[in-house]
């Protein structure tokens, strides 16, 4: 495993600089994603607030076993790249790999429940909008809630697939010799991208599965 060309950029003036301006411009991208959820987060509240009870009743209907799966499986996979880093620091490449592998398979088991999950709701009408037709939850809240829930679910769903697709990338750069432990920064930056996507699910697991 070789680079073929230096990874590293003149205009930064230094190794360290490069290393800083990365990480920078990844918290900057994870704050304005931080915005994005923390906006339906209080939405969420809002109407948590005008449906206490139909939210309640209709949180029933969702996968609440099945979604501490998910939560197992999406830490677990955290701890997967958290080892991942700890490896290419030590320019242990191929266990970068096989880490990264393992964390992107919990990720697309995540999905899979994820998947299945969304054809339940679609068999029984607990769908937003126009196509609601849950009978056992008033349709005034009931819908509010479960289009919430696909919004949250959803759009965290969409940042899991571009997480992956990343850890992907990872994987590939790991196995080309592209990432040593001189240069490891998009396995540190990369890691924190997911990291952030495995923690918004932390909040969006209790608010909606757990509401009492």
């Amino acid at each position: 495993m070789s680079t073929e060309s230096s990874p590293w950029e003149e205009h930064f003036g230094s190794r360290e600089n490069q290393s800083q301006a990365a990480q920078l411009g990844m918290w900057i991208f994870l704050g304005s994603e931080v915005l994005l959820f923390t906006n339906l987060f209080v939405g969420y509240a809002v109407y948590r607030y005008y449906y206490p009870e139909v939210f309640v009743e209709a949180s029933k209907h969702l996968k609440a076993d099945w979604a501490m799966v998910q939560t197992l499986l999406l830490v677990t996979s955290s701890l997967f790249v958290v080892l991942a880093v700890h490896a290419i620091r030590q320019g242990r490449q191929l266990q970068t790999v096989l880490v990264l592998v393992l964390a992107i398979g919990m990720g697309l088991g995540f999905l899979g429940i994820k998947g299945w999950e969304y054809w339940e709701h679609w068999k029984e009408g607990a769908l937003p909008g126009e196509y609601y037709r849950l009978a056992e939850v008033p349709e005034r809240g009931g819908s509010l809630f479960f289009t919430l829930y696909f919004l949250l679910t959803g759009l965290h769903a969409i940042h899991m697939l571009v997480a992956l697709g990343l850890l992907g990338w990872l994987v590939w750069g790991a196995l080309t010799g592209k990432y040593t432990a001189e240069y490891h920064i998009p396995v540190e930056v990369g890691g924190l991208y997911w990291h952030l996507v495995d923690i918004f699910w932390l909040f969006i697991f209790p608010l909606l599965y757990l509401v009492e």
